[in-house]
C-alpha cells in the first residue's frame, strides 16, 4: 500500500489520490439513485465534472451544490474541489 502511495506521489502529486477518494465517495455522498444515474466523474483543475442522465436531476443537483461540495471534501479531510460544474 505504501508503495503504491509513494509512487502517485512521485508521479501524479499527492492530490491525485485524494482526488480518487473523493470520486470514490460519491455514491455514499449522493446515494444510490443519484450514482444510478451518474455518467461520469472527473477532476481538473479542482473542478469536479458530472454528468448525469437526467434534465431533472441535473437541476435539483444544481440546488444542492454546496452542500455537496462541503461533503465530499469533509469525506476526504481537507478541501480536494473548489467548484462542481454539472454537465
Amino acid at each position: 500500500g505504501d508503495l503504491i502511495k509513494e509512487f502517485y506521489e512521485q508521479h501524479r502529486g499527492s492530490d491525485y489520490l485524494d482526488e480518487i477518494k473523493l470520486i470514490n465517495s460519491w455514491p455514499k455522498v449522493v446515494g444510490s439513485f443519484i450514482a444510478s444515474h451518474t455518467i461520469d466523474l472527473s477532476i481538473h483543475n479542482r473542478v469536479l465534472f458530472v454528468r448525469v442522465d437526467s434534465d431533472a436531476l441535473r437541476n435539483e443537483l444544481n440546488y444542492s451544490k454546496s452542500l455537496l461540495l462541503k461533503h465530499l471534501n469533509d469525506g476526504v479531510g481537507k478541501e480536494v474541489i473548489a467548484e462542481i460544474v454539472l454537465n
